[in-house]
């Protein structure tokens, strides 16, 4: 299916990544969901600056009812089902390594935290959308990761951890759902320059980035959203299981 066909469900889509995704597949004539749980004015302007292709949503991730209305709504307002998912929310964290809880002071909910925005957020997603996708024979799911996972470069326990667990799921979903004609990948990306996330990571921890990788520069969101378009095209139809890092090359998987 092309990019212009698709129905596309972005979530956590206000702002920073999620804005760059939407803004990305607006432009290769998507019908586009932002999907937004606080940030609702920033949601709505993007929406109407994205114009009749892209609807502002409300909806936690991590309730089942909520993400089902919310489906349920853009499948009504565009008229056709939801084809493609990028699960990109990002529950209660930011990239501060002064901040971060070392070992001795992490407790479960902080890892619980994560699990459920990243691991809950994204089954809530695809069981949503799943009956419509194999129906159509068709569906693109891409879930967002961390290059974190490979090189800790800060360790961000609870996080990185979360985004290990997602990506177990999303190979277990590419191999279950490769017979319905759906196909399920990883886009990992490294600290990008710059999402509200990151806007409190030190310059510091920027600058040991940008040295030690070989394009020598901090990916952009912008940069980010291009390879989902990739894995949202035909080009990408024999392509499943996979995590991609999308990082300059600091990370080589």
């Amino acid at each position: 299916m092309e990019l212009r066909q698709q129905t596309v469900l972005i979530t956590g889509a206000s702002r920073g990544v999620g804005a760059a995704l939407a803004k990305a597949f607006v432009k290769e004539g998507a019908n586009v969901i932002v999907n937004y749980f606080k940030s609702k004015e920033k949601a709505e302007d993007l929406a109407q600056t994205l114009g009749e292709k892209a609807i502002a949503i409300q909806a936690d991730v991590r309730d089942k009812d909520q993400v089902e209305a919310m489906v349920a709504q853009a499948k009504d307002y565009f008229k056709t089902p939801v084809t493609t998912i990028l699960n990109n929310a990002l529950i209660d964290f930011q990239f501060n390594p002064v901040a971060q809880k070392n070992a001795f002071e992490l407790q479960w909910e902080n890892f619980n935290t994560q699990f459920e925005g990243s691991v809950k957020g994204s089954l809530n997603t695809v069981q949503a959308c799943l009956a419509d996708m194999k129906e159509n024979g068709f569906g693109r799911i891409v879930n967002v990761g961390t290059n974190l996972v490979q090189n800790p470069v800060v360790a961000y326990h609870e996080y990185t951890t979360g985004k290990a667990a997602l990506l177990g799921f999303t190979r277990n979903m590419a191999k279950e759902l490769g017979q319905y004609g759906i196909t399920v990948n990883m886009i990992s990306g490294g600290l990008l320059k710059e999402t509200d996330a990151s806007s409190v990571t030190t310059e510091e921890v920027f600058g040991i980035i940008q040295a030690t990788t070989p394009l020598q520069k901090v990916t952009t969101p912008e940069e980010f959203a291009e390879t989902a378009l990739f894995f949202a095209s035909p080009w990408a139809r024999a392509v499943t299981g996979q995590n991609l890092v999308v990082d300059g090359g600091l990370v080589m998987d």
